[in-house]
Parts: structure tokens; sequence; C-alpha cells
């Protein structure tokens, strides 16, 4: 067969695995590229891992887990919820599990006192340093350069770093004391904090900063981009509000007095800022882009056929002149969210009537972004409903013009068969290849962890990769909460390998294991 024919014949199989169900763009089989081979796959934090160098032996990370994954040009840094630990990119663990709070170690205060969960990680590729953000869910009662909210942190003791490498946290304190913790339940402020290393050593020294926080920090997502390090944070399960906050970079690199500006946005579901892939960084000035889902689950809209985006700037020399501007409505295929949203549940499991949870009302971490030879775009997933019964991975490619405006390139849902693909999270590798991780099950299958891929030249819309099996669950898990996220990262030796985390539950073990691996998609050098 010539090639011509072959190609046209490639195209005519890709065009059959999709159809229009309700509206929504389904592939509904597998794409025709062999599967992905797996370069690394090894246990992370949970069941399975045995503690090694510079553990403190903190207890078992809590349900639901917070898959955090960032890596370097040796090492692979993982935290889950109130743990961390550092591996080699083959599998030996170097340090860890410990707390948390260890990063913080000799810094003092709220962030040394508690190790504190839903802690994230991240590598800062374009200066080649680790980010390690952590919040503080406790009101404290700061001693020094009180800012008012909304306003930004000013250089003083809570914004000012302390440098110090990682060490053994203390105890937890018994009773709650002045900058360590609450004295009340209304008063004092919120916190996050940062951690910058000075270097490319994950177990080097840190630059250690905190900010306070008038809201409840909850669920933060940070994102890397030129001008500062975004953490968009949600202020509760219960409210439709909002925090965009954004840290000042260029200081916190260097260890110098910093500041923190935030904006609150009501009336929008949970926020994602754009994340940068590879070491293009966008155009000087350019604002980082912001996303959410449609639909408001507090008021019963479980759906919308648009996602939404804002333009964030940020002033650091005239900080009243930092704005947000949208949202701006980009109109996609229309999608409902899986399981009718968070703290809800639909993912069935063999052996027994518990479901498992998929958060489907928002746009997980990360957004990512990555400048090809001047073309920007941004891929965004999320877990939708879909015509078989199960559940979807709707993935998007926006493409950002000279004029910062963000057009839909192109959309799908993946979907080859019945079962559940959930809480995903995507990658751009230096070519514009595509490739999605995410769980996987639905009875009778236990749940674990696939990847599937595409590359840059391929039909619009189709993963053209045939998914790869990262890891097969081997029991059911006991618990409805089924991770809040999982997590990719960019390898940045060849910006073309793609490392991807998520949960599984080993047999007969009383909670979840994580699986750490790595893939390549062919042609990317």
């Amino acid at each position: 067969m010539s090639s011509r024919r072959a190609f046209v014949s490639f195209l005519l199989l890709v065009a059959s695995a999709i159809v229009v169900a309700g509206g929504s763009i389904e592939q509904t089989s597998q794409g025709s590229r062999p599967a992905l081979a797996l370069l690394a796959s090894f246990d992370g934090i949970g069941v399975g891992l045995e503690a090694g160098p510079g553990t403190n032996h903190p207890p078992a990370p809590r349900n639901p887990s917070d898959n955090s994954l960032a890596v370097g040009p040796s090492h692979v840094f993982q935290i889950v919820n109130s743990q961390l630990a550092i591996f080699t990119k083959s599998g030996t663990l170097l340090h860890g599990p410990v707390s948390t709070n260890s990063i913080f170690a000799g810094a003092g205060g709220v962030c040394e006192a508690r190790p504190n969960g839903d802690a994230v990680v991240r590598y800062d590729q374009l200066a080649g340093r680790w980010l390690i953000v952590m919040p503080i869910f406790r009101r404290t009662v700061f001693d020094a350069d009180r800012s008012k909210p909304g306003e930004p942190a000013r250089p003083g003791d809570a914004a000012r770093a302390n440098v110090g490498r990682p060490g053994s946290p203390p105890p937890l304190p018994a009773t709650p004391q002045r900058g360590q913790g609450p004295n009340s339940s209304s008063e004092g402020t919120y916190a996050m904090c940062y951690a910058v290393s000075t270097g490319g050593d994950p177990l080097g020294a840190y630059y250690r900063y905190v900010f306070e926080r008038p809201l409840f920090p909850d669920y933060p997502r940070p994102a890397i981009w030129t001008d500062g390090y975004y953490v968009p944070t949600s202020t509760g399960d219960d409210v439709i509000q909002k925090h965009a906050c954004a840290s000042e970079r260029s200081k916190m690199l260097k260890g110098e007095p910093a500041r923190e500006q935030c904006i609150v946005i009501d009336g929008v579901n949970f926020l994602n800022n754009a994340d940068i892939d590879g070491q293009a960084p966008p155009p000087k000035g350019a604002p980082n882009v912001m996303m959410a889902a449609g639909g408001t689950q507090l008021k019963q809209i479980l759906g919308d056929d648009g996602i939404f985006v804002w333009n964030f700037h940020v002033d650091w020399e005239k900080p009243a002149q930092t704005n947000i501007d949208g949202p701006v409505k980009i109109p996609v295929a229309p999608y409902h969210y899986l399981c009718g949203g968070q703290l809800t549940n639909c993912v069935s499991q063999p052996d027994g009537d518990r479901k498992l949870d998929a958060q489907g009302d928002k746009i997980m971490q990360r957004v990512v972004y990555r400048n090809v030879r001047g073309r920007e775009s941004i891929v965004a997933v999320h877990s939708v409903d879909t015509a078989a019964g199960g559940g979807g991975v709707r993935w998007y490619e926006l493409t950002i013009d000279r004029h910062r405006g963000v057009h839909l390139d192109q959309q799908g849902t993946y979907a080859p068969d019945r079962f559940y693909r959930w809480m995903a999270s995507p990658a751009i590798d230096r070519q514009g290849n595509i490739a999605i991780g995410y769980s996987f099950g639905g009875s009778p299958n236990h749940p674990g962890q696939r990847f599937a891929a595409r590359r840059a030249n391929d039909p619009l819309g189709v993963l053209t990769f045939r998914e790869t099996v990262l890891v097969e669950g081997q029991a059911s898990q006991n618990a409805m909460r089924w991770e809040d996220y999982t997590q990719t990262a960019i390898d940045p030796i060849d910006d073309c390998t793609i490392w991807y985390v998520g949960d599984y539950v080993k047999k007969d073990a009383a909670t979840y294991s994580t699986r750490i691996g790595s893939f390549k998609i062919p042609g990317c050098m």
C-alpha cells in the first residue's frame, strides 16, 4: 500500500472512532498507534514504600491523596498530603517519607510548627529551582507586619526569606502558641508557606516565606510563570468564592523580601493558572492565563457548553494596577460533570457497593502552557459523563493569539469503552505532542492508572496512541474519596520524557499506594 493510501486509511479509522453523542464529541475507540512503552515505573508514597534516609516515620497519608510530582535533572520529588519523598529517576528512595514541614525546619513560626496537607511541589524549569507550596488551614496571629485583607503582604518577618535546609520537624505543639496556631476560632489569619530552593539540589538549602491570607486557602494549584508563582485557592466547599494569588518570583529566587498579591473572585468554579512546560517562556509581559469549568454545583448547575478564561496581570511596580481581565467564555461541546461534581460518587468497583468520587466539577491540575517555536498553546482536562454510561476525559487544546486572546483549537472526550477514565492530568512535550494520564476503573476493574497520547500533527480531537497501563489496581478502595488529583511533570533533561503519578490499591492493603512512571512519545528528541 502506498504511503498516501495508508495515510487515508488512517484518517478513515480515526474518523470512525469519533461520534457525537448528546452534543459531546467522544472518541469511542482507542487509537491505532501502539501503546507507549514505560521507561520507569516504581511505587511512591503509600503502602509498599519502606521508610528511607531522612525519614521521621510520619503516619500513613490520609485519604484522599493529593498527588503532586516534580522532576529535575536528577531527582523525582513527590508530595502526598502532609508527606514528601525524593527519589532517583530509577526509583531509589533518597529521602523520606518525611513530614512536609521538614522543608521549613529552623524557620520558626507556623510553617515549621505543623505538617500540613494539600502541599504541592513544582520544578521551575526557567530557573532550575524547586518550589514547594504549603497552606496553613488554622488561623494564626502573626507578630509583625500584618497587612489588611486584600493588600499585598508587606516586607517584614512574614514576607522575608528564612534560608535553611530540610531537617527533622519539631513535634506537634501541645497547645496553640502565638505565631504557631489559632488563638480562637475567629482570631488571626490563614497563611500560605513557600519554599524556593537556592539551587538545583532538592536536598539543599531553601528560601522560606510565609504570606498571610485572609481567606481559607484550600486546594492550592501552583503554576510557574515568568513574573510570579501563581497559586489560586478555594475558600471552602460551601461557598462560590475563589482566591487568585501571585507571589513575587524574581525576589523569591534571590531570597529577597517579597510580596504576594491576591484578588477575590466570586461566583466562579475552581481556578487553575497556566503552568509553563519547557524552557521557552511566553512573550515578555504576557499575562498569565487562568481557567475554570462552567456550571455551579452549589446551584445544581452540573454542566455547561463553555469553559472560562481570564488574563491575570500582576504589576509589581504599581500593585494598584494589578487586574484580572475576564471571564471570556470559550464555546465547547456540551458536557455534564462526572458523578455530578465533587464530594459525590459514581465510579463502580468490584467486590462491594462502595463507589468512588470523581471531582467532576473542576478543570484539573495542571493547566499546561507550551511555546513551540512561537506557537503558544494550553491544554486543560476535566472529567465528564459519557454516552456509554461511564466517565471520560474531556480535553482541550487552546491557542493564544498576539493580542493575548485565547481560542479553542481542538477538543475531544476520551471514552473508548463503557468504563471510567477520570481525574486526569496533561502534559505537552517540546514537539507539541500531548499526553494525558488518568485514573481508570469501573467494575469489574479495580481502580488503577493509565495514559494515552497524540502527536502534534495527528487528526484533531483524537488520542492516537493506544492507552498504556501504568499500574493495575489489585483491590477496591473502602473509602469514597479517590485522590483529589493526579499529576504530570516534564523531564528537563530532554524536555520530552513525561512523568505521571496516581493511586492504586494493593491486594489486602488497608489504604492506597501511589505509582510513579515515565514515558516518551516517539519522535521527540
